[in-house]
């Protein structure tokens, strides 16, 4: 249709009885003269609309579904980071109280053998193969520390110090064969050098060779001069194999350290040593021996045997002097 004025007059006229339908309709509300024609579209249409939808729906749904998925993986993500964020925070906690714990050892060791110490954090460990058994704390100049100085934890003796950076120390550990450490025993004092393996354990040679040492003997550090690098009474660790005297000028022992140098954590570097050598008294006491039940058994006179008959009587009691009994006529 051409633009004329006669069809702009038409689309003028079809707008206004639009309007006026519309206004009829609202203002009639349920009584309606238009509810009979609607209610005859929705007839016509209604099916149309159902086929429509139908071939549509699947559509709106796969895109509402991408739409709800993105929402959703952003919920599940969150999720895993709220619950990433909890196992550490947890994780977290359990590390805080085994560190308490291992403070609260190497102050009560540093008590026990007036060392002053200056805490530190292992924060990384040497190779075990082919290398210096060795590890780093960040501690180092700036903190007060200086080389051939003590490592302990507080458990016992950890190594010393070789090599100092600003913030940085490097400790060789007593496992180290290139290390080597003065020791005395417990109660008999008698003296040796302990030195390190390789591996967890370490080799103790005594002075005497005839000296009395058996398994589950205990020892401490014997110190050094000024204290550098070793202080004196630091635990060492446990003797748990003793080799046969064979008539060599020393004697040989196996010792069980005390510090599990595979677990270091927290660390003190022995800043002053103590005033007097605690020798000792620095040891944890000694498990208490478990005494060794013993068993009472008691017979009641009259008792019936296995048979359920009184006991026989072999006139041991309450008998007569025989023909042969040594008495007088």
């Amino acid at each position: 249709m051409r633009d004329t004025r006669e069809s702009r007059l038409l689309l003028v006229l079809l707008v206004a009885i639009a309007f006026a339908l519309i206004t009829v309709d609202i203002r009639s509300g349920d009584q309606s003269p238009l509810d009979s024609a609607r209610r005859g579209a929705a007839t016509v249409f209604g099916p149309v609309q159902d086929g429509v939808a139908g071939a549509v729906d699947p559509v709106g749904n796969a895109v509402s579904a991408v739409r709800d998925s993105g929402k959703r993986h952003d919920r599940i993500s969150a999720l895993e980071r709220e619950n990433a964020e909890l196992k550490h925070q947890l994780g977290s906690d359990d590390r805080n109280r085994a560190r308490a714990r291992e403070l609260d050892k190497l102050l009560k060791t540093a008590a026990s053998g007036q060392y002053g110490v200056k805490g530190a954090q292992v924060i990384s460990i040497g190779a075990a193969q082919g290398f210096s058994w060795t590890i780093t704390i960040d501690a180092g100049s700036r903190d007060g520390i200086k080389k051939d100085m003590t490592v302990l934890n507080g458990d016992g003796l950890v190594g010393r110090i070789t090599t100092v950076g600003p913030g940085t120390s490097t400790v060789l550990l007593a496992t180290d064969p290139d290390f080597t450490v003065g020791t005395r025993l417990e109660k008999s004092s008698e003296l040796g050098f302990a030195n390190g393996r390789g591996d967890n354990w370490l080799t103790v040679q005594l002075l005497n060779a005839k000296a009395k040492v058996k398994k589950g003997d205990r020892m401490v550090t014997f110190g050094s001069s000024n204290d550098r690098p070793f202080v004196p009474g630091v635990p060492v660790g446990e003797v748990m194999q003793v080799t046969p005297f064979d008539g060599d000028l020393t004697r040989t022992v196996r010792v069980k350290p005390y510090a599990g140098f595979s677990k270091l954590d927290i660390v003190g570097v022995v800043m002053e040593g103590p005033r007097k050598d605690p020798r000792d008294t620095v040891l944890p006491d000694p498990p208490k021996k478990k005494p060794t039940p013993t068993v009472t058994v008691t017979v009641t006179p009259g008792a019936e045997d296995e048979d359920g008959e009184p006991p026989a009587d072999d006139g041991s009691e309450n008998a007569g002097p025989g023909p042969d009994d040594g008495q007088g006529d």
